[in-house]
């Protein structure tokens, strides 16, 4: 596997209007402690990215549509040839917006939404009327043509609408539909106790499994559940098929569950780039160093790439070099982004050999 950049997440501001409870930065809409950089610091950051690699980049936040200059970032961003893309929750699209969008040549923006029904979004998200925001900025990118997916993010208050929320994205027109599982960072390390089961992550899982294996409109991804490769390998041999997923236009390509500090990275407001937006610990400073430095020569993304030093079951695991475990999640529950992933019920060869040896 070679390890490039393909893939980059830019939280352009901290900023948003709204207070969803999984949030993974805790984001407000006044963030004095995290103030936004400035235009030209932006064209800095993107002139050394594109000095090194030629990534997809996403301008997040936040709400990246509270930055007056977000064109200004994503049309610099597309003149030196960078693909750029834009992740938002909706509520802020209108007209004006859907006309910058095209105007800057933003090629994919990724919308939000957790509940089939506005009172189960609106009380992920902590606001009435996000969904109707979010429909209502659904149906502006269809009449301008903009293409666009859907990120669903569940615990377990929705967790019984990921089948209904999958036929009303289908239904939309979207390019693909991705499911997150959540990771507790920010301020989702305030329902840890909403947090998917083991049990319940394969049931699932193999949900997916059975409905993306006969669809063929909409892409679809499992996100944050990256033992899901290792599922799909093993349906597949069970079942003497040849199912073959397809990649959307804009991904990184990989064929590997956790990329984190791998083909994907987050840069933060403050310029800490960290190995994907849920893994909150610095490989370095952007402003300080450049991406090359910090891509190349980071401890935290060299012992990453480092499949034979994971811990646990991941450590000793057959599938590690198509799952790896989602090192977010192991962080964030154990401290050690090297340990075993904690989600995961899946027992190695290995292990069992040495179970039936004792």
């Amino acid at each position: 596997m070679e390890f490039v950049p393909k893939w980059i997440a830019w939280e352009i501001t901290r900023r948003c209007n709204l207070s969803c409870v999984h949030c993974r930065s805790s984001s407000q809409l006044e963030a004095s402690a995290h103030p936004d950089f400035s235009f030209e610091q932006a064209t800095a950051v993107l002139d050394d990215i594109t000095a090194y690699a030629s990534p997809v980049v996403v301008l997040s936040g936040g709400e990246p549509l509270l930055r007056d200059d977000v064109f200004d970032i994503a049309d610099y961003g597309t003149g030196k040839g960078l693909r750029m893309c834009l992740a938002t929750n909706g509520t802020l699209v209108n007209e004006e917006v859907c006309s910058n969008i095209k105007k800057s040549d933003i090629k994919m923006v990724s919308l939000s939404l957790d509940g089939a029904t506005a009172e189960t979004h609106d009380n992920f998200r902590n606001q009435k009327g996000a969904f109707d925001g979010t429909m209502e900025a659904i149906k502006l990118f269809e009449k301008h043509d903009i293409p666009f997916l859907v990120n669903s993010s569940f615990t377990l208050r929705n967790r019984h609408e990921i089948a209904d929320i999958y036929k009303l994205v289908k239904g939309f027109g979207a390019t693909a539909w991705y499911m997150f599982m959540i990771v507790p960072t920010g301020r989702g390390e305030d329902i840890m106790e909403e947090l998917i089961p083991e049990d319940i992550y394969d049931e699932i899982l193999d949900w997916h499994y059975q409905v993306e294996k006969q669809e063929n409109d909409l892409l679809m991804r499992p996100t944050c559940a990256p033992h899901y490769y290792r599922i799909v390998r093993q349906k597949a041999k069970e079942e003497g098929s040849t199912f073959t997923r397809r990649n959307l236009k804009f991904s990184t390509g990989g064929s590997k569950g956790c990329l984190a500090g791998q083909l994907i990275c987050l840069i933060d407001v403050d310029g800490e780039v960290l190995p994907c937006s849920y893994f909150p610990k610095s490989a370095g400073n952007i402003f300080q160093l450049g991406l090359k430095q910090i891509w190349e020569n980071s401890e935290l993304f060299l012992n990453l790439r480092d499949f034979k030093s994971y811990k646990g079951n991941c450590g000793s695991c057959e599938y590690v070099s198509v799952c790896g475990g989602c090192r977010a999640r192991a962080y964030a529950v154990s401290g050690d982004y090297l340990a075993q992933e904690p989600y995961c019920s899946y027992i190695p060869v290995k292990e069992r050999k040495k179970q039936k040896t004792i």
